[in-house]
C-alpha cells in the first residue's frame, strides 16, 4: 500500500483533546497511522502543506444526489406543494443516464467543497447509476433506493407495491454493500411516513435488524407533514416510528424541525440520531430545527445541505454558517459557538453514522479522509492568532478548498478534481435535464 505524508499542516485535528496544532500526518494506505508535530518518515508521496489548514473531511448526512439535476426547478415553494408539484414528476422522469449525471454533478459540488461522506436517498429507479457514480468517483457514502407504496399524489411510476419496494432495496443491498474497500454502504430509505404504509415500515425495521445496517428517513419536517400524519396513523411522527419499532441507534431522521417534548425524550432515549438541514428549511420555509436543545439532550445531530432543489448548494461552508447564525436570533449569541458547529460538520455526523471511530477527526489508526484549505485570502485575514474554529465556520468558503483525500486516495489536488470529469459531467447533465423536461412535457 502507498504511503503519504502530510508536511507542515496547520491541524484542527476535532480529536477528544480538541488539538489544534502545526504539524504532520503519516498515511499509510487508507488510514492514519501517525499524528505529530514532525514525522521523520520516507514516504511515496509527500505533500507541502505550508500555510495551509487541514480538517477532517466533512461528513454531510441528509442529501439527494438524484435531484442535483433539479437545481432552480422548484424555487419557492412549501415542502408538499415542492414534492408533489416538482419534484416527485421530475424524479418519475428520470432514466438511467440521468441519475447518474444527476449523482455525478452532485459528488464533484461535494468533493469541491470538503465533504467527504454523505448519507444520500435516491429516487425509487436506477441507484445502480448512483452507486456507479459512487463507486467511481471516490467519495464515502450510505445510500439506498427511496422506498414509497403510500399515497394518492404520488406519479405511477414512484408508486411501488410493498413488496417490489423491499425486494428491491434489498438486492440493491446485496450488490452494494460494502463494495469498494467498504467506502459504500447501503442504507434503507422510506421516504416518509406520508408515503409509506405501516406494512412497508414494519418491513423495513425487520430488515434493517437482519441485515445490521442504517434506516433514512424524513420525520416532522413541516406542520402540514405532520397534520396527515396524524390524520392517517392517529401519532404524530416520532412516535409512530417508535410504535412500529423503528426508534432505534440505526434510525437517521432529517430535518426534526416540529417536535415536542415527548418526540425529543423519544429520540434521546432510543439513541435516535438527527441530521439538521437548515438552508432547506428555510427555503422550503418549514421553520428551525430546535438544535441547542437536541445537544443539550446529547442527541446525535450532524449537518447535511438535503437536494439541490432546496437549497440550491450542496456546500458544507454555507451550511454551518446557517447552522451558527440561525440560532443566534432564538437564542443570544453563545447559542451554537464556532467549535460546535464544526465539530457538528465532522465528528457529530461520524456519530449519527455510526463511524465515530473511522472517520470524523485526525487521529491514528481513523481513516484518511483529510482536507486541506489554503486560507491566503482576503476574507480569511488578519490570521495572527486568529481563532482557528471561527476562520472556518464564519470566514472560510467552497472555493479555499485545496486538496482532498477520501479512504488515503487524492480526489482533488491543487483545486483540480481526479475522480470527477468536470467537463463531461456539465455537459451531460444539461443533455440530462433537457431530456426530463422534454419526457415531462410530451406526458412520458
Amino acid at each position: 500500500m502507498a504511503t503519504t505524508l502530510i508536511k507542515n499542516a496547520q491541524m484542527i485535528t476535532m480529536d477528544s483533546q480538541e488539538r489544534v496544532l502545526k504539524g504532520d500526518v503519516l498515511i499509510d494506505g487508507d488510514r492514519i497511522i501517525e499524528v505529530a508535530e514532525q514525522i521523520e518518515a520516507v514516504a511515496d508521496r509527500t505533500i507541502d502543506a505550508a500555510g495551509k489548514t487541514l480538517l477532517p473531511g466533512f461528513i454531510q448526512t441528509h442529501i439527494h444526489l438524484c435531484q442535483t439535476l433539479f437545481r432552480g426547478r422548484a424555487d419557492d415553494l412549501e415542502l408538499l406543494d415542492w414534492l408533489r408539484n416538482r419534484i416527485w414528476p421530475l424524479e418519475a422522469a428520470h432514466d438511467e443516464e440521468s441519475v447518474y449525471y444527476s449523482a455525478m454533478l452532485g459528488i464533484g459540488e461535494l468533493i469541491r467543497s470538503g465533504t467527504t461522506t454523505i448519507l444520500d436517498m435516491e429516487t425509487v429507479h436506477h441507484t445502480d447509476s448512483a452507486f456507479r457514480a459512487i463507486e467511481e468517483s471516490g467519495i464515502r457514502a450510505f445510500s439506498g433506493k427511496v422506498m414509497m407504496d403510500h399515497g394518492g399524489d404520488v406519479p405511477a411510476r414512484l408508486n411501488e407495491s410493498t413488496e417490489v419496494s423491499l425486494q428491491a432495496s434489498v438486492d440493491l443491498l446485496e450488490r452494494w454493500h460494502g463494495k469498494a474497500n467498504g467506502r459504500i454502504q447501503y442504507t434503507f430509505c422510506p421516504r416518509f411516513v406520508v408515503s409509506c404504509t405501516e406494512e412497508l415500515l414494519i418491513g423495513v425495521r425487520d430488515l434493517s435488524r437482519q441485515y445490521n445496517v442504517k434506516v433514512h428517513t424524513h420525520a416532522s419536517e413541516n406542520r402540514g407533514e405532520i397534520a396527515l400524519v396524524e390524520r392517517e396513523r392517529g401519532k404524530r411522527n416520532v412516535l409512530y416510528l417508535d410504535h412500529l419499532g423503528l426508534a432505534t441507534p440505526d434510525l437517521i431522521l432529517a430535518h426534526c424541525v416540529w417536535l415536542n417534548e415527548e418526540e425529543k425524550e423519544v429520540i434521546r432515549a432510543r439513541g435516535v440520531k438527527v441530521t439538521h438541514c437548515p438552508g432547506s428549511n428555510l427555503k422550503l420555509s418549514s421553520g428551525i430545527a430546535e438544535v441547542p436543545d437536541l445537544l443539550r439532550k446529547q442527541v446525535a445531530v450532524g449537518i447535511g445541505s438535503d437536494g439541490a432543489p432546496c437549497n440550491n448548494t450542496l456546500d458544507m461552508f454555507s451550511e454551518m454558517r446557517m447552522t451558527a447564525l440561525i440560532q443566534k436570533t432564538l437564542h443570544g449569541p453563545t447559542a451554537m459557538d464556532a467549535k460546535t458547529v464544526l465539530r457538528m460538520a465532522t465528528m457529530g455526523g461520524a456519530e449519527v453514522l455510526g463511524m465515530e471511530r473511522e472517520i470524523g477527526s485526525i487521529e491514528p489508526g481513523k481513516k484518511a479522509d483529510l482536507i486541506l484549505l489554503e486560507l491566503d485570502e482576503f476574507h480569511a485575514y488578519p490570521s495572527f492568532e486568529a481563532d482557528p474554529y471561527s476562520r472556518v465556520v464564519y470566514s472560510a468558503g467552497y472555493s479555499d478548498v485545496d486538496t482532498v483525500l477520501i479512504d488515503g486516495e487524492l480526489v482533488m489536488r491543487n483545486k483540480l478534481l481526479l475522480t470527477v470529469d468536470k467537463g463531461t459531467v456539465l455537459k451531460e447533465s444539461d443533455r440530462s435535464i433537457e431530456r426530463l423536461l422534454r419526457r415531462l412535457n410530451e406526458g412520458g
